[in-house]
């Protein structure tokens, strides 16, 4: 799990330079493979090689001729890569992915439960004030949130 967010740069090898509040539990948990990709380009996310391989198994549950399986898997192939982190704690980040998310030199990279995602700076803040989190989003997570619940406690009787 990964929480927060930091600044970070990419260098002109395109190497990302992950920072520490990242790379100690990235290291200690899950080890140097990542898998950086994305479904839309917007940025990177990067996922320890590990849980990527459940979201694998997690998609190999549908038939290989499922059209949002085969649409999921071509855009994350088309922008992915495996890549290890070095000796420094950096990592390759795609070029087509860095050219297609815009993201160089300065960016910031969110903790997600399962992954970091790199985000060109000023878009993530275009699209933070573009959308903004109201009172309605908030009601309607909360009662998403209920209702899981409520169906969770129902599975379990």
């Amino acid at each position: 799990m990964f929480r927060g967010h930091a600044l970070a740069k990419i260098d002109a090898k395109g190497r990302l330079k992950v920072p520490s509040v990242f790379l100690r539990p990235l290291q200690e948990r899950f080890g140097p493979d990542i898998f950086a990709t994305s479904l839309k380009g917007d940025c990177a996310w990067l996922y320890p090689l590990r849980l990527w391989e459940q979201e694998e198994e997690r998609m190999a549950g549908l038939p290989a001729t499922h059209r949002l399986r085969r649409k999921w898997e071509a855009r994350v192939s088309y922008f992915g890569q495996q890549s290890r982190l070095d000796s420094q704690g950096r990592l390759m980040v795609p070029a087509k992915l860095r050219a297609t998310a815009g993201i160089e030199g300065e960016v910031v990279i969110f903790g997600r439960p399962d992954r970091l995602e790199v985000w060109n700076l000023e878009r993530m803040e275009s699209d933070l004030n573009a959308d903004p989190f109201t009172d309605d989003d908030l009601d309607e997570l909360t009662d998403d949130l209920e209702a899981l619940n409520a169906s969770r406690n129902r599975d379990v009787k």
